[in-house]
């Protein structure tokens, strides 16, 4: 560029800014973003002082009011007698408000109270996405020792951020009698809260009902937190009280347990391992409900080491399993009775039906052996429930086949719950040609159905399955619902078309079983017209059986109800490894004559005032007499 073309351009640039219209450009830009400015400062003001001054003032609250929770105490839960099986008592329970926690503090409180620094630390984890004012409960059921390790630092303002709140908290019977049907309660886990259904109702460190009665009817039964609102100083202190929001306690719980059936029951599965559910087969309300081996409810009211919960769900034994609603066995002979009823109502039956039972019989190539070596002999119907004669019930259900065989398996209730009032249910299996095409891809084979004729092969069922198919034979093709609270909305019982004749022969026979001389005659009460049936189920090979430890046993089973004409009760008892269904027959006996003994007492007649032996100061002031004044 020469230099005449230099002079020329600085003398246009000089020329654009003495332009009053490059000038006053400038000067209105600058203008427009002063008001911008402006704008937005008094935008910010608006939404702070006009439009949204309580979301602020509450901010600014968070940095001097504390917010304690006041844990609304769970309802009670009572049997049917107004007996209370679980209870609250008072204890303390250890808060940390997270608006002045120091994370320094952490671990000298972990140690000075005994709790897991690393699992500390998950929790407030776990909170962040809470608002800081909620605070964290860290540890329940404070001991002696924790309360002098609180009050003495937080006395000295050691840790400002420990809070000590009252809860109640809950008390469950000793020895973990009714465990399984009561459940318990528990903190609730990452993975509930992660679950939609838990996540818009609960808060982390809620606790709540995670098994049993407890989990079904947790709305009920949680109540409703208070809160108290309290100024603090800059150290944590409370200086003024600002708002005592009171909690709502849960609503009370009462079952239709009857504690006295329910201790019966669990000392008669002492050192078994099994289940036993008894139920008044008018209404469906369950009477006693066990579950061996058991667990101690009251080890779950605060946080349970990692280690011992390991163990429990480890142990072969499955403490936690609830047997009487999710064990799922074949039933044996108990079965029998309901495919008798299907032989009968579908006309495979008739008076005149009788097979001879050499100790076995062939069928489609294989030989199936009866459980009497000897065999029965001639066996006709009553004969062949009365001995629970395999040959017999072998030609019954291969005269059935498979398919009219799960007709009547689900009539009884089988293959799907039964919709008790507990969570987790199991369905048990009805097997068919459709569910084997189902399932496996595979067609049904005749000689499956031999099998399956005698409760074996596919067919599984769970306790409470097995007490709600016998009561509704017993009620004459009535079957109810079985539910464990008074208050429960339950739905009408089943109705079945059935022949009350043919369900009369079938009852004959089962009363047969206990006082004819057949296979349940333990379960025998005199006075008493028992009615029952026993059931011997394999679990594996005849080799595998006599093992020597004897942990493969046959699982025995027992099922009866009394008295025969409008029974009262019916009650299934499940003996794991118990090797013969006779020997479940006491455990049955002893539930019963426990359910009759307490009716006869209760409708005793009170004696006559006359009868008793009264002290003196007590005794009836006869005509003539002056009345007694003198005082002990």
């Amino acid at each position: 560029m020469s230099l005449s073309d230099l002079e020329r351009e600085q003398q246009q640039a000089a020329i654009t800014r003495d332009d009053p219209k490059f000038a006053s450009a400038r000067i209105a830009g600058f203008q427009y973003l002063t008001v911008a400015v402006f704008i937005f400062l008094v935008a910010g003001f608006w939404d702070l002082q006009v439009r949204n001054p309580e979301f602020y003032s509450e901010r600014a609250e968070e940095n001097y009011i504390k917010s304690v929770p006041v844990l609304a105490p769970r309802g009670r839960i009572f049997d049917r007698d107004g007996r209370i099986i679980v209870d609250n008592h008072s204890s303390y329970s250890l808060i940390l408000t997270r608006e002045n926690l120091n994370p320094a503090h952490l671990k000298p409180i972990a140690d000075g109270l005994g709790i897991d620094y690393h699992d500390l630390v998950d929790r407030l984890a776990r909170m962040r996405g809470r608002p800081k004012y909620e605070p964290i409960i860290i540890k329940e059921e404070l001991s002696p020792q924790d309360l002098a390790f609180v009050d003495a630092h937080r006395d000295r303002d050691t840790f400002p951020e420990m809070s000590l709140i009252r809860a109640q908290r809950r008390l469950y019977p000793e020895n973990g009698i009714a465990a399984h049907v009561i459940g318990y309660v528990g903190e609730i886990s990452d993975a509930q809260l992660d679950n939609a259904d838990y996540a818009d109702k609960y808060h982390p460190g809620d606790i709540i009902g995670q098994a049993g009665l407890e989990a079904q009817y947790n709305e009920t039964l949680m109540g409703q937190d208070g809160q108290r609102r309290v100024k603090v100083d800059n150290m944590g202190r409370e200086r003024e009280l600002m708002e005592d929001k009171p909690a709502v306690p849960g609503q009370d719980l009462h079952t239709t347990l009857d504690l006295d059936l329910q201790t019966v029951a669990e000392l008669a599965m002492d050192g078994r391992q099994g289940a036993v559910v008894a139920m008044d087969p008018r209404t469906g309300e369950v009477l006693a409900m066990v579950s061996h081996p058991s667990y101690d409810p009251n080890i779950f009211s605060g946080r349970v080491p990692a280690k011992e919960w390991k163990e429990l769900l480890s142990d072969p034994a499955k403490p936690m399993l609830n047997r009487a609603i999710q064990a799922q066995f074949a039933p044996g002979s108990t079965f029998k009775p309901i495919e008798a009823l299907g032989g009968l109502e579908e006309g495979v039956i008739t008076d005149d039906f009788k097979v001879h039972c050499g100790g076995g019989a062939s069928f489609y190539g294989h030989y199936f052996a009866c459980h009497k070596k000897g065999g029965h002999g001639e066996v006709e119907l009553h004969k062949g429930i009365v001995q629970s004669c395999d040959v017999f019930f072998y030609n019954v259900g291969n005269k059935l086949g498979i398919d009219r065989i799960a007709k009547y398996a689900e009539m009884a209730g089988f293959g799907k719950p039964t919709g008790i009032d507990l969570p987790h249910e199991a369905s048990g299996v009805v097997p068919s040609t459709k569910w084997k095409w189902r399932n496996f891809r595979q067609k049904w084979f005749a000689g499956e159905t031999i099998s399956v004729a005698i409760g074996q092969g596919a067919l599984t069922v769970t306790p409470v399955q097995l007490a709600t198919a016998i009561a509704g034979i017993a009620n004459g093709g009535v079957w109810p619902h079985p539910h464990l609270t008074r208050d429960a909305k339950v739905e009408a019982a089943r109705k079945y078309n059935v022949s009350l004749e043919n369900v009369a022969k079938v009852i004959y026979g089962m009363y047969g079983v206990v006082n004819e001389g057949g296979t349940g005659g333990r379960a025998r009460i005199p006075g008493m017209n028992v009615c029952g049936k026993t059931g011997t189920a394999q679990l594996a090979s005849t080799a595998m059986v006599k093992s020597a430890n004897g942990k493969m046993k046959n699982n025995a089973w027992f099922v009866g109800f009394a008295p025969r004409e409008n029974p009262e009760i019916v009650v299934v008892a499940l003996f794991e490894h118990g090797a013969e269904g006779m020997m479940a027959a006491p455990i049955v006996r002893d539930v019963m004559k426990a359910y009759f003994d307490k009716k006869a007492r209760n409708e005793a007649p009170l004696p006559a005032l006359a009868e008793l032996e009264l002290p003196p100061l007590l005794q009836p002031v006869r005509a003539g007499q002056p009345a007694r004044t003198e005082h002990p």
